[in-house]
């Protein structure tokens, strides 16, 4: 059985157990999925399994097909450290290094064997239409939504009761995820808007990102650490990183804000992709 805050309890069994037993599904449970946003605020501190599996759960919620289900619970494999921490240090603007690197990071391992086992094909994830999981923005999809419920029942913008309650009016339309009134529509895009103003792009949040994407870049510049490990979780960056002088201080001042004045003096310079959402309605 799998129990999730928002989705509930579901059992859960064939390729779904087998996949949520594979060490590189399971490393998810380590990388924050709002990046060192933790360090200044431990409320926020949910991570990347979490949102994988309340992808599949909301997939299995409309209907979607087991294949979809899969696809849901793997689309974030290939998160580095820290989640988009990751896209900073290689400046990426996108915000897409997970995704260039996802075929790779699935080819390896005993995911491409627990697919075939199960009569599934390692092509039909890479190469599969899922509809229900992923749509460009500013459309509603599995994915956005589930995080945009996510992050604000961590953030304390809404209760898990309130999330809960606005599952009700999502429903499929043409294959693809709409709801049910313009009242509630408006509902989430509203909440969309606050996540993206209260929080990504918080400027306490984004100095949080920065200083450890400066952090993780430098240290790879003087062989501190290797590209590979931002392949680890987090708790295994943090401890490299505290292993030198230089780390150690940095965390630090992350955690008590040193720094943050001028940062807010200067300006960041970190870009943060801008993001809305514009949810159809049936009515």
């Amino acid at each position: 059985m799998l129990t999730d805050r928002i989705y509930g309890t579901h059992e859960i069994t064939g390729v779904l157990e087998e996949l949520l037993s594979d060490s590189q599904v399971k490393r998810l449970a380590g990388i924050h999925h709002s990046g060192a946003i933790f360090l200044v605020n431990p409320l926020i501190a949910h991570n990347r399994l979490e949102h994988s599996i309340g992808v599949m759960l909301l997939i299995r919620m409309l209907n979607g097909s087991e294949l979809e289900q899969v696809a849901g619970l793997l689309h974030d494999i290939s998160h580095t450290v820290f989640s988009h921490v990751g896209d900073y240090v290689f400046n990426n603007r996108a915000e897409d290094h997970h995704e260039q690197i996802f075929e790779r990071l699935l080819s390896t391992g005993e995911i491409p064997f627990i697919l075939e086992k199960y009569g599934y094909t390692l092509d039909q994830v890479l190469n599969g239409t899922f509809n229900i999981l992923e749509q460009p923005l500013p459309k509603l999809c599995a994915d956005r939504l589930d995080y945009t419920l996510r992050d604000a029942v961590h953030a304390r913008f809404i209760s898990k009761e309130k999330a809960c309650s606005f599952l009700k009016y999502v429903v499929l339309q043409n294959g693809v995820i709409v709801i049910e009134n313009r009242v509630q529509a408006s509902w989430i895009n509203d909440l969309y808007k606050r996540l993206n103003e209260e929080i990504y792009n918080e400027p306490l949040y984004v100095y949080a990102n920065q200083q450890m994407a400066m952090l993780i870049r430098d240290s790879i510049a003087d062989n501190t650490l290797k590209e590979e490990d931002l392949l680890k979780d987090d708790t295994y960056m943090l401890n490299k990183l505290r292993s030198t002088v230089r780390g150690l201080e940095a965390i630090k001042a992350i955690k008590t804000r040193k720094g943050y004045s001028e940062f807010m003096r200067e300006g960041p310079t970190l870009k943060i992709k801008q993001r809305h959402l514009d949810a159809p309605f049936l009515n």
